[in-house]
């Protein structure tokens, strides 16, 4: 009889254990989030991926009733941020802010970046697209994209670019697959490539809109790479319109988690982000940052884009020849 009943309290010490164990998780995920939440920013404050990253911060702040806060890990042209997230705990208190550069181009630029832009993250939401700009230092004796080319083309072996990121190295090398002799010469961050381009010390500057238009009225915006002139860029026409058909590029940004942050943790950003994207001050923040609001995608969807997106970034990195850092 008391070996029964030592058997019949076993049993039921196990089935609490095992209701314990699986209720601490989903305790934690319902608790979520707790503490601060941080997003990383694999590039230097300033950039135009920290810009955005930083309004939406504050407002998930409001939304999540916990302090979100963005960490700037800069390096290696992104993979130092990037590898940093992919090997956070998946725990939801880490997200990165991913981007073109990081998501669609480094895979091809390098051969081992340190992470695998599909099998270590999941994207969360496409938050904006960012347009560039090819602008001119005060002095320069240029005021558009048609004078720049034929400036480059009467000195072709004369005209640097101040370049602070790779999508602004592949607008060089697509400018110079139409004859325009340009050569990059490179900086860590924005805020450095602006300064040499407002100093006289590198004549021209590609950079996105986002972080060009701070400096409006200093810095002579040549042309935008959009299809159609921004009305953040008033009066600057595009590159299609100057001589170079076509001549379209857009960075992205898309927030993600490391792989394996558990459903409802993601879901709930989702929703969370939907709603601050659908808000008219998002719409109009995002225009007067220089960026255009992504198309609303399904996860399935934007996992596809994604996919596509690194398959386009990687023929136009072997049509231009370009290297990494």
């Amino acid at each position: 009889m008391q070996s029964l009943m030592r058997r019949t309290l076993l049993k039921g010490f196990t089935a609490v254990t095992a209701l314990a164990a699986l209720s601490v998780p989903a305790l934690a995920q319902g608790d979520w989030p707790s503490k601060p939440v941080r997003i990383i920013v694999a590039y230097p404050a300033g950039q135009s991926t920290d810009i955005a990253t930083r309004y939406f911060a504050e407002k998930l702040t409001h939304a999540l009733g916990q302090n979100v806060f963005v960490e700037n890990r800069p390096g290696a042209s992104g993979n130092i941020g990037t590898v940093a997230a992919a090997r956070a705990t998946p725990d939801g208190y880490t997200l990165l802010m991913g981007a073109s550069g990081t998501h669609a181009m480094n895979p091809a630029l390098f051969l081992n970046p340190g992470f695998d832009a599909d099998k270590d993250f999941d994207p969360i939401v496409l938050t904006a697209l960012i347009p560039f700009a090819i602008s001119a230092g005060p002095n320069v004796p240029v005021n558009s994209l048609s004078e720049l080319i034929a400036l480059a083309r009467s000195k072709p072996d004369k005209v640097d670019v101040a370049i602070p990121s790779v999508t602004g190295q592949l607008v060089l090398e697509m400018l110079k697959q139409h004859n325009v002799p340009l050569f990059a010469v490179k900086f860590k961050g924005s805020a450095d490539a602006m300064t040499a381009a407002l100093g006289g010390h590198v004549p021209i500057l590609i950079d996105t809109v986002a972080a060009t238009r701070t400096q409006l009225g200093k810095i002579k915006p040549l042309a935008v790479t959009t299809t159609a002139p921004l009305a953040s860029m008033p009066g600057v026409k595009t590159a299609s319109e100057q001589g170079l058909p076509n001549f379209t590029i857009a960075a992205w940004n898309a927030l993600m988690v490391p792989k394996g942050v558990p459903t409802e943790i993601r879901t709930r950003l989702a929703g969370e982000m939907k709603k601050i994207l659908d808000l008219p001050e998002t719409h109009k923040a995002l225009a007067d940052l220089g960026f255009e609001r992504a198309p609303p995608k399904t996860t399935t969807e934007l996992v596809a884009w994604l996919q596509a997106e690194r398959r386009n970034y990687a023929q136009l990195i072997q049509a231009a020849q370009m290297k990494p850092e």
